[in-house]
This record gives C-alpha cells, structure tokens and sequence, in this order.
C-alpha cells in the first residue's frame, strides 16, 4: 500500500486514517523510526507487556518436556559427561 503525503512546514506529515487504522495506531500512541539505507519506517511502538509475551512466546510443543531430557540435552549440548 502506497499513499502520497505532503510535509508541511515544520517537517509534520498526517498519516492516513486506513494506515493508522492498519497499524492499531491510536492518538497518543508512541512509534519507531527506523532508517533503511534511504527508507524511512514508521512502526508502533509494542507495550512491554506485548514486547514480553513475543520474547517470551515459545512454539507449542506436541509434548511436555520433562527435566530428564532438557538435562539430557544441556549435557550433549556442552558435552557435561
């Protein structure tokens, strides 16, 4: 998606209510910029709380891991024998 924009006098630039909308930006929201060779990104800026769930989020496993194999694998891992 592509839409044009003029920057106003002081360097602002409204953006679309579609993008906003897209992005889950609200008034008072905060964003990133990000630079890209010569691209400009504007990215929302995640809640701690989302940023920790996305950290912390680990793929769903067909079975529980018991002690006994995590144990068994830092030990091939790091060659503990």
């Amino acid at each position: 998606m592509q839409m044009k924009r003029t920057i106003g006098e002081k360097g602002q630039v409204v953006l679309p209510k579609d993008i906003r909308d897209y992005a889950g930006i609200r008034p008072g929201s905060e964003v990133i910029f990000e630079i890209r060779g010569r691209e400009i990104i504007i990215k929302p800026q995640k809640s701690e709380k989302d940023f920790l769930e996305d950290f912390l989020n680990l793929p769903k496993l067909k079975r529980p891991l018991k002690i006994k194999d995590i144990k068994k694998t830092i030990e091939e891992e790091y060659d503990l024998r």
